[in-house]
């Protein structure tokens, strides 16, 4: 099997090296990740500038890795469409801090298997709390097990899993609401203008719809959401087509 290992929290991130390590179980690894952190990019490239690419070290021997200067997603196409590559499956994370309920949208580990996707591979994105990746690397095998046993890439090409801290069971799930938003803050000045940062706060509102990812997750329950690149409502469509 030829997996590509990526990220948007960048090539050094301790998440992409501990699902690289497990992804060598399942067959030929590359690793293709942004140089630097680019976390809520979401499905964003880059077609204005030259995109620079280094190999990378630290991944073991056997393993091909590239350092991209670039966003998430121009990672996943550098390794496809500028290395001339096909890939069996395309893991993306482990990312530091929950990507679920709404914030899929902003994601950048997400927006790496929707182009996955579009690129014709199978893909998976794995997310843990912010605080630990030690739950996420035991989990790894289980959820892979949860794949397999249900043969979830039969049914779907790609796929978004929440690793919860002490988790206690895998939940097949949807998208949930709202989980975090921003508030803007006043940083400073410059010469013609004020400075803001956007400090992020939770919003989430506890439940116990296990159907949905934030409620399972938030309740210690791993999500694994099906996803798709359509951006239409096939519902409206039914509804209005003459």
């Amino acid at each position: 099997m030829r997996i590509l290992v990526t990220n948007d929290d960048g090539i050094n991130s301790e998440g992409i090296k501990i699902l690289a390590a497990w992804a060598q179980k399942l067959g030929h690894v590359t690793v293709c990740a942004p140089q630097v952190q680019q976390s809520a990019n979401s499905h964003a490239i880059n077609i204005h500038r030259p995109i620079e690419v280094v190999r990378a070290t630290g991944f073991g021997s056997g393993v091909d890795a590239y350092a991209v200067g670039s966003t998430p997603v121009d990672s996943v196409r550098f390794a496809t469409l500028g290395l001339q590559t096909t890939y069996d499956l395309v893991l993306s994370g482990v990312n530091r801090g929950f990507n679920m309920g709404e914030d899929i949208l902003y994601s950048g580990t997400v927006g790496n298997v929707y182009e996955a996707a579009l690129r014709g591979c199978k893909g998976i994105a794995f997310s843990t709390d912010p605080t630990s990746f030690d739950e996420a690397a035991r989990q790894l095998d289980a959820v892979w097990q949860f794949f397999t046993d249900n043969d979830l890439l039969g049914k779907n090409a790609i796929y978004n899993v929440n690793i919860p801290l002490d988790s206690h069971g895998i939940k097949w799930t949807k998208q949930g609401g709202a989980y975090f938003t921003d508030q803007f803050v006043q940083a400073g000045a410059t010469a013609n203008g004020i400075l803001y940062d956007q400090q992020g706060y939770s919003v989430y509102k506890y439940g116990t719809d296990y159907t949905l990812d934030t409620d399972s997750v938030m309740n210690g329950y791993i999500s694994v959401t099906p996803l798709s690149t359509r951006r239409d409502d096939a519902n409206v469509w039914k509804k209005i087509k003459l």
